[in-house]
Formats: structure tokens, sequence, C-alpha cells
């Protein structure tokens, strides 16, 4: 059981409110972003199927969040993806990157419009540049959560994935979707990769720009 403070209402003194200076691993990724040559790994009747994608993520700095003594820093994201040539959007998703600079802790939230949200963790140092979260099904706090159909059909039972900063000034990412889908006996792995070019710098969040 993590131990925490019995103080759970006083909130911490003298936070730096400009959140670009406060994201340790998470700072090379604020900004906007396109990847062309991303592979989506999807289930299909007659098995694994491969598909390129086209990404663009937007990632923005939030104000520093607390939860009585607790602070965050953070992004807050949307993802956009289409097949390449095409307009009409392939996946969608939004939620946000978080980081505890006090413990490290690293969260991960997920939502997309076809009904499956989830939340992952990790741990990172402010100078890591790669780092990993993961969210499973049975776990309590940072879990998975679906429609009845998904659950019925294709039910998400483990997340995980790894961002990777390059040298040159872009990141990248692999993603493992794990899957139980009906009428299979073996788990389905669904993955994404991609790695994405900056194409524009972050705007400061609300209380830095005051």
């Amino acid at each position: 059981m993590e131990q925490f403070s019995e103080d759970i209402y006083t909130e911490p003194s003298g936070v730096d409110v400009d959140t670009l200076h406060n994201l340790g691993p998470l700072r090379a990724m604020a900004g906007i972003w396109q990847g062309q040559r991303g592979v989506d790994v999807k289930p299909k009747p007659d098995g694994p199927r491969k598909q390129a994608f086209v990404e663009r993520i937007e990632l923005q700095p939030i104000d520093p969040q607390t939860n009585g003594p607790q602070l965050l820093y953070g992004l807050r994201y949307h993802t956009h993806i289409t097949k390449p040539d095409q307009v009409k959007t392939y996946h969608e998703q939004m939620g946000y990157w978080l980081w505890e600079p006090a413990t490290g802790v690293l969260i991960h939230t997920l939502t997309i419009p076809r009904g499956l949200v989830l939340m992952a963790t990790g741990q990172a140092k402010a100078d890591d540049r790669s780092f990993e979260v993961r969210a499973t099904q049975d776990d309590a706090n940072f879990g998975i959560r679906s429609t009845p159909f998904l659950d019925y059909a294709f039910k998400t039972t483990a997340f995980h994935i790894r961002v990777s900063i390059h040298d040159d000034g872009t990141w990248g990412y692999e993603e493992d979707t794990v899957l139980s889908i009906r009428g299979q006996s073996e788990p389905f792995h669904h993955t994404d990769c991609n790695r994405l070019l900056k194409l524009a710098e972050p705007t400061p969040n609300p209380m830095a720009r005051r």
C-alpha cells in the first residue's frame, strides 16, 4: 500500500505556474506534431492486417493540478489519424499525459469515441529520454473500461505504450493493446507505431501567460 500524508487537504506552496518548465520527461513532446509513416496491426476475420496511417497530434500544457498536497504537471492531447490520401477519420483519441515531479509517477489517460477509456501509469526521471506506461483491466486504479459490446466482442485486457525521444528533435512510440476477441483462444496484440515531426511549438498554459 502506497503511503500518503495524513494531511490530505493542504496544497503545496510556491507552485511554479510555468508548466513547460516542469514537465520533466514530457517536455520534449509538447507542441503540434505529424507522423506520415504510422503502422497499425489490427484484427480481421482472416487474421492480422497491417494498415499505414498519417497522424496529427497536438499536446498543449495545462495549468498545474493539485490534489491536496499532490502536484501534477501535464499535457492535454488530441490525436487525429487518417489513412494515406483520405479525409475520413481512421482513429481519434483525447486525454492527458501527466507527471508528478515529487515521485516520478507518469500517468497517461486515453479516451476514444468508440466507447473505451483507460488510465495507465509508469515511472520516469526528469531527464529520461524514453519511458513507458501500462494499464490492465483488473487494476483498481490504473485500469480499462469499455462498452458492453466491446467487452463482449473485443475486450481490452492490457495496454502498454513506450515513448522514445530522439536526438534529431522527433519522438516516437510503440503501443500494444491486448484484446480478447470472441471466438479466438489466444490474445490478440493490436499494435501501433509512429515517429512524429514537429509542426509548431506549444502554447504556454493559461497561468503562465498572465
